[in-house]
């Protein structure tokens, strides 16, 4: 197969229902993952109590992240491609690199709802609204400056360098992730419960909740591709893969976290939620009513002439 074979076909031949079905199912999810990012974003931007915020700064940033994989999603997915260091349709790491962006942003705001709580004064005299997007940008730079490297040394010392990396990284960071879950749950359960019943009391419940809900979440959904990861690292051979990235079940889970991320944020904070039903969504639903109207304006005059 030729590389101009491998850009122009889809993830499988459309020769049989199944397979039109997983092309469809393709398409459908990088637009879910889109429309469903670019409107929480959207939320968020329109909305000066949020960005205020230093949690919904977090937010944005995953829904930025997953925006980039939505987009990349009709390539990487939606195509036959399959994207390792010698592949002819690789995406020289930046594909991935966007999931990894939606990893590290969840694990830093984990950290965030841990010291806000922890230590309330001392954290917000030290993370400032512009520490903390500081903080992101960090991150952000650093993920790019890994694709940088990866794609400026060899495919072997780049294969070698991944492998390790990411098999240290996996067992550190989810390490990490699941202990501070257990930590926030126990804060949420007790020591929040013993706070006097007030309005901040239950503004730092529903926030540290959501994060951990997002987070078991994500971990359900990471999980599979991490362990496989990870055993392929301990055994020292090549496990089983799939055709293409579209057909592999442990790459599209990852793919699925960014459309029930946003589906979370919307679920578990009602100003997000009130500011995407009267500012964003209304506004779109509007604007479709109002050309639906002129088009029946216009068949309507074109009948009677």
């Amino acid at each position: 197969m030729t590389n101009s074979s491998h850009w122009l076909s889809p993830v499988l031949p459309l020769t049989s229902f199944g397979n039109v079905l997983m092309f469809l199912f393709s398409i459908s999810l990088a637009t879910s993952i889109i429309v469903l990012n670019v409107s929480v974003s959207l939320s968020i931007l329109l909305n000066k109590a949020l960005r205020s915020q230093n949690r919904f700064m977090y937010m944005l940033s995953t829904c930025l992240s997953d925006i980039c994989s939505g987009v990349s999603y009709y390539y990487a997915g939606v195509l036959d491609v399959r994207d390792s260091f010698d592949s002819p349709t690789r995406t020289f790491y930046i594909v991935p690199t966007f999931l990894g962006l939606s990893y590290m942003a969840i694990l830093a705001a984990q950290a965030d709802r841990y010291h806000a709580i922890v230590s309330p004064f001392k954290y917000s005299q030290l993370m400032t609204r512009n520490r903390t997007l500081l903080v992101i940008f960090a991150y952000w730079v650093y993920a790019f400056l890994i694709v940088a490297v990866y794609n400026f040394v060899t495919v072997g010392m780049a294969k070698r360098v991944t492998s390790m990396g990411t098999f240290v990284g996996n067992i550190f960071t989810v390490i990490i992730m699941i202990g501070l879950n257990v930590r926030l749950f126990i804060i949420a359960r007790f020591q929040l419960g013993r706070e006097p019943p007030s309005e901040e009391r239950d503004s730092k419940r529903s926030s540290v909740y959501l994060i951990l809900v997002v987070a078991v979440f994500f971990l359900g959904t990471w999980l599979p591709i991490f362990s496989h990861i990870i055993v392929c690292n301990i055994i020292g051979s090549t496990c089983y893969s799939f055709r293409n990235e579209g057909t592999d079940p442990l790459r599209i889970l990852p793919r699925v976290n960014a459309v029930l991320t946003p589906i979370l944020y919307i679920r578990g904070c009602s100003a997000l939620r009130a500011t995407l039903l009267t500012r964003v969504w209304r506004h779109c639903c509007r604007r479709k009513k109002r050309v639906m109207f002129d088009e029946s304006e216009c068949v309507r005059k074109s009948c009677n002439t």
